[in-house]
């Protein structure tokens, strides 16, 4: 296996390995960590480091390698509050009364597809498998949100849902925050047909610069420059906006990926915490 990134760092902590952003690492007060396929304890076509619960993984193995990667990244077990997530765009605000919910307390509402939170008590966790990830930092008020964005949550700007919500939540200007996108399955490989390709059009927004025609009907759609010119448009600066360079696709080896799999697989999962 080879990685190679210019803003990503793939990090290796007694044989478990995940990602980080060298941009988020910068903050002080935030924790964050992308998973990875090495250094779990599950088996068969979950093996090894699957974050997912319902697709057939044991409860135990998950929980395990939700304590592993919590221990390799510095964050408390405890503290993790996951999302519901089903492609909509509902973004929560957590406390430390969510602590729990969707990792070792039942889910409590069925569509949650970001979170948002001031409180260093509380870890936000999101999943993943070729959806792009979008991590939020206000560096003002130290609030952080995370968010799913498969296309559907997309095309239904999520990313514009959760700048909308911290401001509401916790007084944040779209120019303090600092989004990074990814990893994700690139534009190199992530292939749709035509409807699925108009709705992205419908957005807007420069759509030559992510939508990609094709013979046949195909098009080529680049979720992260989406995702960055939907964050524009709420008024993050293109600055404050890094992009990941990682295709979950093309690094299968690495991180799992629904279309390289064919949907046998496990999942990732995205941590963010205040510290």
């Amino acid at each position: 296996m080879i990685f190679t990134s210019n803003n990503m760092k793939l990090n290796i902590s007694d044989a478990l390995a995940y990602l980080t952003f060298d941009v988020l690492d910068d903050i002080p007060f935030v924790r964050h960590a992308f998973s990875s396929r090495l250094g779990g304890v599950s088996t068969g076509e979950f093996k090894s480091m699957n974050m997912s619960f319902g697709r057939g993984d044991s409860d135990e193995n998950v929980i395990e390698n939700y304590k592993r990667l919590c221990k390799a990244v510095g964050i408390k077990y405890e503290t993790l509050t996951a999302s519901a997530q089903d492609h909509h765009t509902f973004v929560r605000r957590v406390t430390p009364d969510e602590r729990g919910i969707g990792i070792y307390r039942p889910k409590d509402m069925q569509s949650v597809d970001g979170l948002i939170t001031n409180d260093p008590e509380v870890a936000l966790v999101t999943y993943y498998a070729d959806c792009t990830p979008l991590l939020f930092v206000d560096v003002k008020n130290k609030a952080i949100g995370s968010a799913h964005a498969g296309w559907r949550g997309t095309v239904g700007r999520i990313g514009e849902k959760v700048v909308q919500k911290m401001g509401e939540e916790f007084g944040t200007a779209p120019e303090e925050l600092v989004v990074t996108v990814g990893p994700a399955i690139g534009k190199c490989c992530y292939e749709v047909d035509e409807p699925v390709a108009k709705q992205f059009y419908a957005l807007g927004l420069e759509c030559e610069r992510f939508v990609f025609p094709k013979e046949g009907g195909k098009y080529m759609i680049d979720l992260l420059e989406t995702n960055k010119r939907i964050l524009m448009a709420a008024g993050v600066p293109e600055t404050n906006i890094t992009k990941s360079d990682v295709c979950t696709k093309c690094n299968a080896d690495l991180v799992w990926s629904h279309r390289a799999t064919g949907g046998r697989r496990g999942g990732m999962c995205a941590i963010l915490s205040v510290v």
